[in-house]
């Protein structure tokens, strides 16, 4: 909804009188929200990249001003490195298993249903094909009992 929109959907009484305009106005959300256990290890895993890029800054500017903490900043750095390399894939994992235990639906592929299709028409005319010939037996076995 433009400002505009809300402008013009102002309500006013029946009198004529202004009424105050809603201060929050809901709006559908494009994507569903993340869940809990996938939010939880995103927010953790910004967090030690946030960390990470300060001490990757610290120790460049340590280097490049000769400070004997050079070294050990950049240590920390790398070791920080494979820590958010880990959230990262923690983050990746959680929502992977959080996808398989509640069910996301899929959609098949275009040629998953096509090949379902074609087994179904197999299924369905070999269904036909086999109550034809038994109709016709028991046709048949009907006149024969009968002479």
């Amino acid at each position: 909804m433009d400002t505009e929109e809300r402008r013009e959907a102002t309500p006013v009484a029946g009198d004529g009188a202004y009424v105050p305009q809603q201060l929050w106005v809901e709006e559908p959300a494009a994507r569903p929200r993340m869940a809990d256990p996938v939010r939880t290890a995103a927010v953790r895993a910004v967090i030690i990249i946030s960390l990470t890029v300060i001490q990757a800054m610290a120790a460049l500017l340590f280097t490049l001003s000769g400070a004997w903490l050079a070294f050990p900043v950049t240590m920390c750095c790398v070791a920080s490195t494979v820590v958010a390399t880990w959230a990262v894939l923690d983050v990746w994992v959680t929502r992977q298993v959080w996808n398989q235990r509640n069910g996301v639906v899929s959609v098949p592929s275009s040629t998953a249903r096509r090949l379902r299709r074609e087994r179904r028409r197999a299924r369905r005319a070999a269904r036909a094909a086999a109550r034809g010939t038994s109709r016709i037996r028991r046709r048949g076995s009907g006149r024969l009992s009968q002479a």
